[in-house]
């Protein structure tokens, strides 16, 4: 694989930012899942403490992803917009992504006012623990917690806005918004 593949052009998406796509996905629905489950756990429950710990662990890996994946996408050309798109979906789409970020960001940051709110580091699969520098305050994790959750909730909302949208140009539009983020630079793939 050249290197001219794992970098973005302006027709198509590289492996590269294709991954980080698909791997921010996979972990922020998986989270939400594993965030679901977990509230109804008891506390004799064998993963009454495992399971935060590994939404935790994972909250953070996810943190770095997207932090990587902004600067990936800030220093990469961004594929210009397929011919069938409007003025008016290409610019719902970019408010719809920056809205994806800010969300994945601010749920994130809410997680982790609420796992450092007793004054104790967040520790990451026992590789390496991330200090709490803002704990304390009153009711900090239950405000936190109710923040977390809301967030999470518009996260996924927009997450599925999104997958009705890339699916929507694929079968209706039949343009390669889909594919191209799927790797699939062949017009052969289309339905």
């Amino acid at each position: 694989m050249g290197i001219q593949m794992l970098k973005n052009t302006l027709a198509e998406y590289g492996w590269i930012a294709i991954a980080l796509h698909w791997l921010v996905a996979v972990a922020a629905v998986g989270l939400f899942v594993l965030g679901l489950w977990m509230t109804g756990l008891e506390y004799y429950d064998a993963w009454y403490e495992r399971g935060p710990d590994l939404h935790k662990g994972i909250g953070v890996l996810l943190f770095i992803a997207v932090t990587f994946r902004l600067v990936w996408r800030w220093s990469n050309p961004v594929p210009r917009p397929e011919p069938t798109h409007t003025a008016w979906e290409h610019r719902l789409a970019g408010i719809a992504h920056a809205l994806l970020y800010i969300l994945l960001f601010a749920t994130m940051l809410a997680g982790y006012l609420i796992s450092t709110a007793d004054g104790r580091p967040i520790e990451v699969f026992d590789l390496f623990a991330v200090p709490a520098t803002l704990s304390g305050l009153d009711n900090q994790e239950d405000i936190a917690g109710e923040i977390h959750e809301l967030l999470a909730y518009m996260l996924i909302g927009l997450t599925i806005l999104h997958t009705l949208a890339a699916l929507k140009h694929h079968f209706i539009d039949r343009d390669r918004t889909l594919t191209r983020m799927l790797g699939c630079s062949d017009q052969s793939t289309q339905p």
